[in-house]
């Protein structure tokens, strides 16, 4: 699998568009009106969620200049609530967004990532950043 173009039109065939309308099974840590939230099939670590808006965005750009204040609040709120029903604001978790090919994003539908679990270490390899 290839990285994926943050910009163009939205396909309707992306693995977490299917994972929505209950094509691919997935295991539910959390749903609601805005988001669905399922453990990540292949974890990075001992917790790795991914979280997903159930609207057509493939990137946090398009979600914000697309979606409707409901639904960004609403999402952003499902994130909170997925981490808070994790246990795991201490010792602490990781959130990560990636978008477009140089950030590695796979699948051309906004997602985030939930990690928790164990150490993560810096944010980027090769240093730490603030």
């Amino acid at each position: 699998m290839e990285p994926v173009d943050a910009k163009g039109p939205y396909d309707d065939e992306n693995v977490f568009a299917k994972i929505l309308r209950g094509e691919i099974p997935s295991t539910e840590v959390y749903s609601d009106e805005h988001a669905y939230a399922f453990v990540d099939i292949n974890p990075q670590a001992p917790t790795h969620v991914l979280v997903i808006p159930r609207g057509r965005y493939r990137s946090w750009v398009d979600f914000t200049e697309s979606a409707e204040d409901a639904e960004i609040a609403g999402f952003i709120r499902a994130v909170g609530k997925v981490a808070k029903s994790l246990d795991v604001e201490d010792p602490g978790y990781r959130l990560l967004v990636n978008s477009g090919r140089h950030a590695h994003q796979m699948v051309p539908h906004l997602h985030v990532h939930l990690f928790a679990g164990r150490p993560l270490g810096p944010m980027l390899s090769g240093g730490a950043v603030g």
